[in-house]
């Protein structure tokens, strides 16, 4: 009986596996690439705003704090959208005939919502809580980037979830000093930019109890007195209850505290803020009801 196929049909047969593993293997990192690239996570992309607000002009500009705008940031689950009240606070007074603003005026004329573009919009199977990021350490750049230096909102990080899993795997890395949360231009402690921390034994929010500095208590002569301060709400802005009115040399060098500990790296900063503010452990924190509710 003849052969129905020819010698040439082995060597054709394994070819066409190897061909077709190579086309497995090519689609598979092309859809991996397709789903990390900023089409799908909208990564470094500026959506048109129906006003072209500007973070750097109002935050590094003008100074104002994330919490003016974001006024629930601290308390809820969400960080909130302005009202338009919030924006006629300062431009009834001033850029009242610019054109760039009319979409305001109208939204306040009218009471019709200002439709904002969300930027940073996780699924809805996410569970995400600002309130909790905030008061244990996480500051706002490290999520929303350098927000003071943006003309235009933009989303810097790809909020995948091995980007979240990055962290609450070792939030350690992440983790600042409460006071410091709304600083854009925070520097993780080094050798040349040491940080002093120390417990304050306030009974309360486990985000006040520690104090943080950035220069050494022993040389610049400051005192703590936590309790005062917890009572006056002050623990976050002068966590060291130094009076403004006072001057250096005006504290004994006997009031200085001597429990003060002194950080040169992220690593072991992050270790400290990690055990006093409570944070649960990696696994706990990579669990998947901790996102997935």
């Amino acid at each position: 009986m003849a052969q129905v196929f020819d010698r040439s049909s082995n060597a054709l047969a394994r070819a066409s596996l190897v061909l077709s593993g190579l086309i497995v293997i090519v689609l598979g990192v092309t859809l991996n690439s397709l789903q990390r690239s900023p089409w799908v996570t909208r990564q470094g992309q500026r959506p048109d705003q129906p006003v072209p607000f500007s973070h750097f002009h109002h935050v590094q500009g003008l100074g104002l704090q994330c919490q003016y705008c974001h006024t629930s940031v601290e308390k809820s689950m969400y960080a909130g959208i302005p009202p338009t009240k919030t924006c006629m606070n300062c431009h009834s007074q001033i850029w009242t005939d610019a054109q760039l603003l009319e979409p305001v005026r109208q939204s306040w004329a009218t009471g019709a919502s200002i439709h904002w573009i969300r930027v940073h919009d996780l699924p809805d199977f996410v569970y995400f809580n600002h309130e909790i990021h905030v008061n244990k350490g996480i500051g706002c750049a490290s999520c929303h980037g350098r927000v003071d230096e943006m003309p235009l909102m933009y989303e810097q990080n790809s909020l995948q979830m091995e980007w979240c899993l990055n962290c609450h795997r070792d939030p350690a890395k992440n983790l600042r000093p409460t006071a410091e949360i709304y600083n854009m231009a925070w520097q993780e402690p080094s050798s040349q930019r040491p940080v002093w921390c120390t417990t304050t034994n306030v009974v309360g929010p486990t985000a006040q109890q520690v104090a943080c500095v950035t220069t050494d208590p022993a040389a610049a002569g400051l005192q703590l007195t936590s309790l005062r301060n917890a009572q006056n709400g002050l623990i976050q802005s002068n966590p060291l209850g130094l009076d403004r009115s006072q001057t250096v040399s005006a504290v004994a060098p006997s009031m200085i505290p001597a429990n003060y500990v002194k950080f040169t790296s992220q690593e072991e900063l992050g270790l400290y803020l990690t055990k006093q503010y409570h944070i649960r452990t990696a696994n706990e924190l990579s669990s998947c009801e901790t996102c997935h509710r």
